[in-house]
């Protein structure tokens, strides 16, 4: 297995069999994405055949790691980290909270919070969760 990102600090997810089905949904929603590398399990495990084994992959110019884990466990993503995106104009904005929140779960509905003039935070289809700004002007 080979691990390579650029950044010295790298957020990483995990997942229980659904990490490329993640990776592929975040990069299509961001310019400047791709998936970098994929290491899959073999037959021989321990994960499912097939699934990600690790993972890299760049979102903004940003890089992420992410896994299979062929581990069940009570743990799953939690609100109290979450990816904060600073979007650039409003159809931005709206385009990734449609997005992201489609099969998800909105902890903050898009709207004016006095701090943004446009603001939501949004629980996505695979438990990650983003906070999604535009600045005021």
């Amino acid at each position: 297995m080979r691990i390579e990102s650029s950044q010295k600090i790298t957020t990483f997810l995990m997942f229980e069999g659904n990490a490329e089905a993640a990776m592929t949904f975040y990069t299509s929603l961001f310019d400047d994405a791709e998936i970098v590398h994929i290491t899959r399990y073999g037959a021989d495990g321990p994960g499912k055949e097939g699934s990600v084994q690790h993972a890299t992959f760049s979102l903004a110019g940003q890089q992420f790691m992410c896994i299979d884990s062929p581990a069940q466990h009570e743990f799953t993503f939690t609100p109290a980290i979450s990816l904060f995106v600073q979007c650039e104009n409003e159809a931005e904005i709206d385009r990734l909270h449609t997005a992201l929140s489609d099969q998800g779960t909105e902890m903050m509905p898009l709207g004016n919070y006095g701090f943004s003039p446009k603001f939501s935070w949004v629980n996505d289809r695979f438990g990650v969760s983003w906070q999604l700004n535009l600045p005021g002007a």
